[in-house]
């Protein structure tokens, strides 16, 4: 009779296996459970040890799937006999998938970190998912390090559910590569102080959507250039609005996140970036005097953005309006273009 510290091994090792070599797509037979527990751990267990444990952890709520059949026994009778064991992972193929490629194209996160956590996520799964992430690589910079980053975030998420205003410093890079405080005039270390609202990811960076104590109106900062925060006793001031329409309306207005009041934008587009006009500036854009060529497009949006936008996209976007952008961005492209021209000498 096997020993009860056996038999509580045998179904460790058991649970173990179905984790690392099975799932949906691979499900294993009795036979093949048992070799691989005399292959990785040198435990030999016959068939109907390796059955009644099978059932003891169905019956202890481990999501084990299965496939019932019914066998015809010599005697005439028929039983139900189950096959093709596998582990109901947590996560689907395509759930931990959707994950790490989100890791994967992550700006904020440095590479060393970003290989940690796929790591632990790839764990959630069998090794045939593991196998096919080998060759996979993502050509994202390699990001300086902020290792304050996920204490800000949970700091912040706790200030946030709490409803009290926090204070940081807020950092810049320098030539050597790595972050400062911001300083006053006179060499002290500025501190912000802010209600906290909400955090928004938005070009694979966090940002804190929030309203600073010395001025009116929302403003945002970048959560990995975020240090030393903490958690005051002051209570934070409430959104004046309704606060997912306050939010959406200040991302679709901030499209590169830059800090300051919105304007109304006329601006002649092509119609062939029609799909860039609607991923960037959403569903409050309009649209008048379309040709087959180009349109007319209105929007509400912060002015630095819409002018680092404008000269993204200055070979399909005209501004109309107002002037002192519609300049700004055309004596930006002219400053430009004179930089790169060839000088041309015409000999006589």
């Amino acid at each position: 009779m096997e020993s009860t510290n056996h038999k509580n091994r045998l179904i460790l090792l058991m649970l173990e296996i179905m984790k690392q070599y099975s799932d949906e797509e691979h499900r294993l037979s009795q036979s093949d459970i048992g070799r691989l527990l005399k292959r990785k751990y040198g435990v030999q267990a016959d068939r109907k040890s390796i059955r009644r444990n099978l059932n003891d952890l169905v019956e202890a709520g481990v999501p084990l799937g299965f496939t019932e059949s019914k066998r015809k026994n010599p005697d005439g009778t028929e039983e139900i006999v189950c096959t093709d064991w596998y582990l109901e992972h947590e996560f689907s193929t395509g759930e931990l998938r959707l994950m790490i490629d989100s890791l994967l194209f992550s700006k904020q996160l440095p590479a060393a970190q970003r290989c940690e956590l796929i790591a632990k996520l790839e764990g959630l799964s069998s090794t045939h998912f593991r196998s096919g992430l080998q060759h996979i690589y993502a050509a994202t910079p390699n990001t300086a390090a902020n290792p304050q980053l996920f204490y800000t975030i949970d700091v912040l998420d706790e200030a946030i559910r709490q409803q009290q205003q926090v204070v940081f410093e807020y950092c810049s890079y320098d030539i050597d590569k790595k972050l400062h405080a911001r300083r006053r005039e006179d060499g002290t270390v500025r501190e912000y102080q802010v209600n906290p609202y909400q955090l928004a990811a938005m070009h694979g960076r966090y940002y804190l959507i929030c309203n600073n104590v010395k001025y009116e109106g929302l403003a945002n900062y970048r959560v990995d250039r975020i240090r030393n925060i903490r958690i005051t006793e002051t209570p934070a001031d409430p959104c004046d609005v309704s606060e997912a329409a306050v939010f959406a309306k200040h991302m679709s207005e901030h499209i590169y996140m830059f800090t300051g009041e919105s304007i109304p934008v006329s601006f002649r587009a092509c119609r062939s970036i029609i799909n860039d006009v609607m991923d960037y500036f959403g569903e409050d854009v309009q649209f008048s005097d379309a040709t087959e060529t180009d349109v007319t497009v209105m929007v509400s949006v912060n002015e630095d953005d819409m002018f680092r936008w404008a000269v993204q996209y200055c070979s399909s976007v005209q501004i109309l309006s107002p002037e002192p952008l519609r300049q700004r961005v055309t004596d930006t492209l002219q400053a430009a273009l004179a930089e790169y021209a060839i000088p041309v000498h015409i000999g006589g």
